[in-house]
């Protein structure tokens, strides 16, 4: 009976493992093309997911990149804007030259005054029998020269009485403001009663309130119509003091001792420099002197330099060489303080 059993037991057992065999045989193929479908499904989610990071960081590049060109364009245009500016205050157009000179006239009637201060030296040029090729030159001297040379001349004036009396003004604006009274009354005080032409610089900080300006606005735009780093000084003082706050009587008081310490310096420098300009004088008119005083004692031996084409060559060759030794003098002679 055991025997039996344990037959019947054992067929089963491989019954089974036939069944099992064969159920695997036939299921393998099957099996192993889900594992595949399987692994390919991974393998493109993956590349999915891959794909998906390698757009955002190719987007947050992008990105990057269209910030960094937006910043450079702002930083480029505010250069351009800022050499733009810096080129204006240092070479003015003629018509803000003219307001800075405190001239009233207009570009209009300054090429007109212009053009009959050229005609009048041709003219005059002319009847005096200079050579007829002479006539135009004289005519563009007393057009273009003249007129120029003299707008700079009374800009430099101007601006040099502007620092003669500017740090009286800020002292008396101190000592008003020190006594109780607002800036903008102190500023009135200098704009009523401080001689020309601090008086015209402050009248239009007074003006420029009334057409609604703010005070540290209308401060710093003095610099346009008084070209001098003292006045850009007085309008970035009360910028910030208005901004900041503090005490403006000590900030003004601070800046007055500033511009008479640079006007004390400038001073120096000039007195230092007074021996190489009177050097510079001498060594500029000794050519001059010289052919005077030979022309006195021997007239004959110096005016081949006036009468023939050789001596018209080293006329003008002598005359480029010494500009340039006169114009490399004036560069070492002059110091910005």
């Amino acid at each position: 009976m055991f025997g039996l059993d344990t037959t019947t037991l054992l067929f089963v057992l491989l019954a089974g493992l036939s069944a099992g065999a064969i159920a695997y045989a036939l299921l393998f193929a099957r099996i192993e093309n889900e594992r595949k479908a399987d692994r390919r499904l991974e393998i493109v989610k993956r590349a999915e997911t891959d794909r998906a990071l390698v757009k955002a960081s190719r987007d947050r590049l992008a990105e990057a990149a269209k910030r960094r060109k937006s910043v450079q364009d702002s930083l480029k245009e505010l250069e351009v804007k800022q050499k733009s500016r810096d080129e204006n205050l240092r070479k003015p157009p003629l018509k803000v030259q003219i307001r800075q000179a405190g001239l009233n006239l207009s570009l209009e009637r300054f090429y007109l005054y212009s053009m009959a201060g050229g005609f009048v030296l041709a003219v005059l040029v002319f009847i005096l029998g200079a050579p007829l090729p002479v006539v135009p030159g004289a005519f563009l001297v007393g057009f273009l020269g003249i007129p120029r040379w003299f707008v700079t001349f009374k800009r430099a004036r101007r601006v040099k009485a502007f620092l003669d009396e500017f740090p009286n003004s800020l002292d008396v604006i101190v000592r008003a403001v020190k006594s109780g009274l607002p800036l903008n009354d102190g500023v009135r005080l200098i704009a009523n009663e401080s001689p020309e032409p601090v008086r015209s610089e402050f009248r239009r900080i007074v003006e420029a309130q009334q057409l609604g300006i703010s005070l540290p606005d209308a401060a710093l735009r003095m610099h346009e119509t008084m070209p001098c780093p003292e006045a850009s000084f007085f309008g970035i003082v009360i910028q910030i003091q208005s901004q900041a706050g503090g005490n403006l009587s000590e900030a003004l008081g601070n800046l007055s001792k500033v511009l008479r310490d640079r006007k004390k310096m400038k001073a120096k420098i000039q007195a230092l420099s007074m021996e190489a300009k009177a050097s510079a004088v001498i060594i500029g008119a000794l050519p001059f002197l010289v052919a005077f005083l030979v022309y006195l004692s021997s007239p004959n031996y110096i005016m081949p330099l006036f009468t023939t084409s050789t001596g018209h060559l080293i006329l003008g060759v002598s005359a480029v060489w010494m500009s340039m030794g006169i114009f490399v003098m004036r560069k070492m002679m002059n110091f910005e303080i």
